[in-house]
């Protein structure tokens, strides 16, 4: 037995009977996202940290430095230097926390719409060339599906994480 038909076999079995492994890819696809929005905001001043932290600001005004370090995923310490360079840019202000006085909330500036504009112009673009050859119905199923695997899989964390608690 070869060891591609092998390992064929273990994916399949894996992953309920599909040959493939959801993860991987998810993982593969997540990457070449990246790798695309990277490429065409290049000509653009932000790093990707920084466009990220700018795109879910914009969602999320008002957040503290620690709230956004956790949706980021990144250490609040890490996420302070992106914000200490972003202020620094004129795109986002920080604001003390009235419910918190070691606490600071963040928002965006106006000098930060024409940079999230081309964010989500290079979003969408990536979009439609990730989305290409799928129809409405296909796009909608996997985006309730990708939605369906994210709750699982947050539940899933939420409840290891009151265990540890």
């Amino acid at each position: 037995m070869n060891s591609s038909s092998s390992s064929s076999r273990t994916t399949s079995s894996r992953s309920g009977g599909n040959n493939f492994d959801i993860g991987f890819l998810i993982q593969d696809v997540s990457r070449m996202m990246r790798r695309a929005f990277e490429r065409r905001l290049g000509r653009s001043s932000l790093t990707l940290a920084q466009a990220r932290a700018l795109l879910y600001l914009s969602r999320n005004e008002g957040l503290r430095q620690v709230e956004l370090a956790a949706m980021l995923e990144v250490q609040p310490i890490t996420l302070a230097r992106l914000i200490d360079q972003l202020e620094a840019a004129g795109m986002v202000e920080r604001l003390p926390d009235p419910d918190d006085r070691r606490a600071y909330k963040l928002y965006l500036t106006k000098a930060a719409a024409p940079h999230l504009a081309a964010i989500n112009d290079v979003i969408r673009s990536i979009h439609a060339d990730a989305l290409r050859s799928l129809g409405r119905q296909q796009v909608d199923s996997l985006g309730a599906t990708l939605g369906s695997m994210r709750e699982n899989m947050g539940a899933q964390n939420r409840e290891r994480d009151r265990e540890s608690a």
